[in-house]
């Protein structure tokens, strides 16, 4: 059972085992306000854990924003990090590792985050359609280029350094192998092992900080009947004694052009409060593979529904990832909406957290051993049923529900109401990743409903 901490800077810290070091407090700041984490933490995990759910502004109606994922899919909580000229925009909350000292803003407000002036636009929505400043500005003429310059101040989130002299250093490199493989998790790590194990030059590369993809952040699941991490773990420790074997953590493949040339993008020194002279800032790779693995794993597809860019509505796979991983509870009251099984792992995970949990199920007649479990559990379950909309101000504050049927009634009818903090568990399937294939031809699959990567000579997938 998890034990939510007694730390009243970290109000939502639950006491349990995860991937974080608590015996290693770290400070950091986020809008002029001081606040701890732990080594480990991103600043995402870092800011739930303390209770900041609101974290940013939309572009044009600056609607609240909030942390919805939990890894490089992020699309709310951009963050500007540094001062001077170390200052950066646009940086994802969910991958930014706090370190002492680590100074953060939120974007697009004015004059602060809870209190943003530019709000005013989404009240006034209906006068801003999409583009209406290419009609309404462009007469008289003459008055174009003072309209221009108010309308540039009004366009973008973040705002880019002051100081245009980059004081970091960077550098390219360039290499050459049997097998380069994309992601590192549990595919990767295994399409790695195989090739390093035949003796083969294989670079394995992946985003986060340490290898092991989103088994990272689960707590039930077993490969060759045992614990996933512990199987990671032993995997990642042989990949590492292995002379053949270039293991990049912390790095994005980003580019994959003609005849198996891959670019990645090796972030050196970001994560730490001080980057030794002697170090780059970030490293370019420019790689020559004989073979190629993508094993970039999947994003998760959310459900749709009025109000689901509130901060406080997370995807199911975050919600297990900010607790299993993280050792952070993102909400007190939940209601958890899917189509499938695999939200159920999310229900008992806040369930064993403290959480008070409903599960709406879009199926009418959901079975299997999760669903029993959650049955055993005394999770309310509501079948047949869907979140169609939620309210709130800088954070949900209640989900309305009803059955899913054609001949539902209007919305004024409503059935059900619930006052609640985290309408996160939001599942409808995953779509598989192919960001680095993008500009290639894709394939759809019906059976995944997704687009996926076309076959490509000396390429596989894993």
């Amino acid at each position: 059972m998890f034990k939510i901490g007694k730390s009243t800077s970290q109000m939502a810290r639950l006491t349990s085992h995860s991937r974080i070091d608590q015996k290693r407090k770290i400070s950091f700041t986020f809008d002029g306000k001081s606040y701890s984490g732990y080594a480990g933490d991103t600043l995402a995990s870092a800011l739930l854990a303390n209770g900041v759910h609101l974290v940013g502004r939309s572009f044009k109606y600056h609607r609240p924003r909030g942390i919805l994922s939990a890894g490089s899919e992020e699309p709310n909580a951009l963050i500007r990090l540094g001062k001077g000229a170390y200052a950066e925009p646009n940086l994802r909350a969910t991958q930014i590792e706090i370190f002492d000292g680590l100074y953060a803003e939120s974007q697009n407000r004015l004059p602060s985050l809870s209190f943003d002036i530019g709000a005013i636009n989404s009240v006034l929505a209906r006068f801003f359609p999409a583009g209406f400043y290419y009609k309404t500005f462009m007469w008289p003429a003459a008055m174009w280029m003072k309209y221009e310059h108010v309308i540039r101040h009004a366009a973008g989130l973040g705002k880019a350094a002051d100081d245009h002299n980059d004081p970091d250093r960077y550098e390219k490199t360039h290499a050459h192998c049997d097998v380069l493989v994309a992601g590192g998790g549990a595919a990767g790590l295994a399409a790695a092992l195989q090739a390093g194990r035949s003796g083969a030059r294989v670079i394995i590369a992946d985003e986060q900080n340490e290898f092991g993809g989103w088994l990272l952040g689960e707590a039930d699941i077993h490969i060759d009947d045992k614990p996933a991490l512990d199987w990671i773990a032993k995997i990642r420790d042989e990949l590492a004694t292995m002379p053949n074997v270039t293991m990049l953590p912390r790095t994005t493949v980003f580019g994959y052009m003609d005849s198996n040339y891959l670019t990645l993008n090796e972030r050196v020194t970001d994560h730490l409060p001080e980057r030794p002279a002697h170090l780059p800032r970030q490293r370019l790779w420019k790689v020559r593979a004989k073979q190629t693995v993508l094993a970039q794993g999947a994003h998760e597809r959310p459900l749709v529904f009025a109000g689901n860019d509130l901060p406080g509505v997370m995807l199911a796979g975050a919600v297990r990832t900010y607790i299993n991983r993280y050792a952070t509870l993102p909400g007190q009251r939940a209601i958890v909406m899917t189509n499938n099984d695999d939200a159920y792992r999310t229900a008992l995970a806040l369930d064993n957290a403290g959480a008070r949990v409903t599960i709406a199920d879009l199926r009418a007649k959901p079975s299997g051993a999760l669903f029993r479990a959650a049955t055993d559990a005394g999770i309310e379950i509501l079948t047949g049923h869907a979140v169609i909309t939620a309210h709130g101000n800088h954070r949900i504050a209640r989900g309305f529900k009803w059955p899913p049927k054609d001949d539902r009634p209007p919305p004024l009818l409503v059935i059900s109401s619930e006052k609640l903090d985290l309408l996160g568990p939001c599942r409808a399937g995953c779509h598989p990743l192919f960001t680095c294939t993008h500009r290639r031809a894709v394939n759809y699959n019906g059976m995944i409903k997704s687009s996926v990567s076309s076959h490509q000579p000396h390429m596989r997938q894993a």
